[in-house]
C-alpha cells in the first residue's frame, strides 16, 4: 500500500496593497469556515502568530489527491481572507511589518507521511538526515527580511537557527532515546513541550508517521506537490533500506550543520556540502544523486513523470527565492504581486 501524504502549509495574511502583515488570521479562519468548505479531511488552523495561517490537507494517496486538497486549501483561504481585506502569500519569510519590533514570523512547508509505528519513524528520520539539505535547497523562498535582501536562499531557516532542536536532528537509538533528549531539553528550559522542536524531521506527533520541516512555504501548488512525492520516495526508499539492513552513515554533526547552511545561503544556485562525505559540491551533484536514490521509489508509486516535469520547470523559471529577487528588480509591488499571483492558483 503506498504511503500516504500528508502536507502543512503555511501562509502570511498581508495587506494587498502594501504587503504589511495583517493580524487577523481569526477573523479569517472564523469567515472560512461559514464561506469556503475543504475537501473531506482538510483543515485550516491558526498559528501562534495572528498574521500567520495553516492549511492542511487531508492523508492523500496520489499526487492527483495532493493537487486538489492543496488548491482548494489556498482557494478557501484567499477567499476568506479577501473578505477581511487581507491577502494570502507564501513566501518563507515577511516582504514588511507594522511597526519596528519583529517576532520570529517564518513560514514553511511540513511533509506528513505515514509509516508503521513511533519506532519506525525513529529509524526513518535517521535515515532521511542526509538528504534534507538538499530538499531545503530546493524549496528555497525566503530572501528577504523587512524589505531588505539578506543575501540567503532561505532566511527562514537562519531565523529558526536561533533556537534550540534546528537543523539535521540528532541520531535517535530508539523511540524512547528521542523522548529523553527532547525530555531532557525541556528540563533544561529551553522547550516548553516536545512539540517546540525546529529539526528538519521528526516523528509526527499525532499518527505514526515522519514529519520532514525541511522547505520554506512553497510559492505554488507545484512546488508543494514536488516537496510532498520527493519526500515520500526517500520515507519509500528509508523503509526498503531498513528492510535490508542497510543503515545511514552517522553524521557529523559540525558536518550536518555546514550542509544545512549551505543550503541555506545558496539554494540550488551555489555549492552544497556532501554531509556524508564532509566535502563541497554542486548542488546539482546532491540533487542528482538524491533523483538516482530515489527513482526506483517515484516508479513504484507512479510517480516519476510528474518528478521530471516539476524538476524541469523549477530549474527552467529558478526557485521561489530566485524569482522573488527577478521580481524586485521592479520594485516591493512586483513581488507582492508575484507571491499573490503563484500562491493562489486560479480555477
Amino acid at each position: 500500500m503506498t504511503a500516504g501524504i500528508e502536507i502543512e502549509e503555511e501562509f502570511l495574511l498581508v495587506d494587498p496593497r502594501t504587503g504589511v502583515s495583517c493580524p487577523r488570521a481569526e477573523a479569517v479562519i472564523a469567515r472560512q469556515r461559514i464561506c469556503c468548505p475543504l475537501p473531506d479531511g482538510a483543515a485550516v488552523h491558526r498559528e501562534p502568530r495572528p498574521s500567520r495561517i495553516e492549511s492542511v490537507s487531508g492523508i492523500c494517496g496520489t499526487a492527483d489527491e495532493l493537487y486538489e486538497h492543496l488548491t482548494a486549501g489556498r482557494r478557501a483561504i484567499a477567499e476568506a481572507a479577501a473578505g477581511e481585506d487581507c491577502a494570502i502569500i507564501a513566501s518563507g519569510t515577511p516582504l514588511r511589518h507594522a511597526g519596528v519590533a519583529k517576532a520570529c514570523e517564518t513560514c514553511g512547508c511540513h511533509v506528513h507521511v505515514g509509516v508503521p509505528d513511533r519506532e519506525t519513524a525513529i529509524a526513518v528520520v535517521n535515515q532521511l538526515a542526509e538528504w534534507l539539505p538538499i530538499l531545503l535547497a530546493l524549496s528555497a523562498n525566503s530572501p528577504f527580511d523587512r524589505g531588505l535582501d539578506t543575501g540567503y536562499e532561505s532566511w527562514r531557516t537562519m531565523e529558526q537557527s536561533r533556537f534550540p532542536c534546528s537543523g539535521l536532528p540528532p541520531r535517535f537509538t530508539d523511540a524512547a532515546d528521542y523522548d529523553r533528549q527532547v525530555d531532557r531539553l525541556m528540563d533544561c528550559g529551553v522547550l516548553a513541550d516536545g512539540n517546540q522542536t525546529f529539526w528538519l524531521a521528526r516523528p509526527s506527533s499525532h499518527r505514526p508517521a515522519v514529519e520532514v520541516r525541511a522547505a520554506d512555504t512553497a510559492s505554488t501548488v507545484d512546488e508543494a506537490v514536488l516537496q510532498g512525492l520527493l519526500t515520500r520516495a526517500l520515507v519509500i526508499t528509508a523503509l526498503d533500506d531498513l528492510d535490508h539492513g542497510v543503515a545511514a552513515t552517522p553524521l557529523d554533526p559540525q558536518v550536518a550543520a555546514a550542509a544545512v547552511w549551505s543550503a541555506a545561503r545558496y539554494g540550488l544556485a551555489g555549492p552544497a556540502v556532501d554531509p556524508v562525505a564532509g566535502k563541497p559540491v554542486p548542488a546539482a551533484d546532491r540533487m542528482a544523486a538524491l533523483m538516482g536514490l530515489v527513482r526506483p521509489a517515484l516508479e513504484d508509486t507512479g510517480d516519476s513523470d510528474l518528478v521530471r516535469t516539476l524538476l524541469d520547470r523549477l530549474e527552467r523559471e529558478g526557485t521561489g527565492a530566485e524569482r522573488q529577487r527577478r521580481a524586485a528588480t521592479d520594485g516591493d509591488v512586483a513581488v507582492l504581486r508575484m507571491l499573490t499571483e503563484e500562491t493562489v492558483p486560479h480555477p
